[in-house]
């Protein structure tokens, strides 16, 4: 197994990676000589304290926002090399992104949020929602196709916002507190969905979470703390979370 995991292509690769804000002359660090690699069809965990550069981390490898020091590859690309509207082809082709609050359209049936994608990629419209009613039907939510977003649950719009991610079929999904908003139990659920696109499609996962029940889905767990990369271990089984 450990073999092959290691013919694995690595699919990102951070090297002494930066990035300060500024607050008018203050120089405020946020991540700090950062480097990793993770290989294609990873599941791997981003944990640390508030304030430690979790969602800094994720943006930068997102490319979200740029790092003001070291290099990124991510998929073969060199993000500090990419202008911005390559850095946002890059995004469109290379990335699916979860987030903790959703960012639904609210005036949008989920079949059209799942298709939104594609009218920025220039789809047809039988094409996108087409594409948008397979996902659906892989998340268990055709029967909520033509539901607005106030009239799902949180679990279910999650799963909408999932397969909105999954539209333009991105080798990379990065996930941000993906279960933050949402019950125990139904954050269970998203996490073995995240699981499942990880071991069934192949997809690499990145998930930012301060829960180590989130984290035990993982397959390696990265461990930040003031800025700094200062772990990289396996999460801890159910047995040695309940010691």
């Amino acid at each position: 197994m450990a073999e092959q995991e290691a013919a694995r292509p690595i699919i990102i690769a951070c090297r002494n990676v930066q990035k300060t804000f500024y607050l008018g002359e203050r120089a405020v660090p946020a991540i700090k000589r950062v480097s990793l690699m993770i290989r294609a069809g990873e599941f791997v965990g981003i944990m640390g304290p508030s304030g430690s550069g979790k969602s800094t981390l994720l943006h930068l490898l997102g490319g979200l926002d740029r790092a003001t020091g070291g290099t990124i590859r991510v998929a073969g690309r060199r993000l500090e090399d990419l202008s911005s509207d390559e850095l946002a082809r890059f995004r469109r082709e290379t990335i699916g992104f979860v987030f903790q609050t959703f960012y639904l359209v609210p005036s949008m049936s989920a079949l059209d949020n799942v298709a939104l994608p594609g009218v920025f990629a220039g789809l047809p419209r039988d094409a996108r929602e087409e594409r948008a009613w397979r996902l659906l039907r892989a998340m268990g939510l055709t029967h909520r196709a033509d539901h607005r977003p106030g009239q799902l649950s949180g679990g279910q719009q999650q799963r909408v916002a999932i397969a909105r991610a999954l539209f333009n079929d991105p080798p990379i999904v990065l996930a941000d507190e993906p279960t933050g908003a949402l019950d125990s139990r139904t954050g269970r659920r998203v996490m073995g969905l995240l699981r499942h696109l990880c071991d069934r499609w192949g997809k690499t996962i990145l998930v930012v979470t301060h829960d180590p029940v989130v984290a035990g889905h993982a397959d390696r767990i990265l461990s930040l703390q003031d800025g700094y990369l200062i772990g990289d271990h396996a999460p801890e089984t159910a047995e040695e979370s309940d010691a």
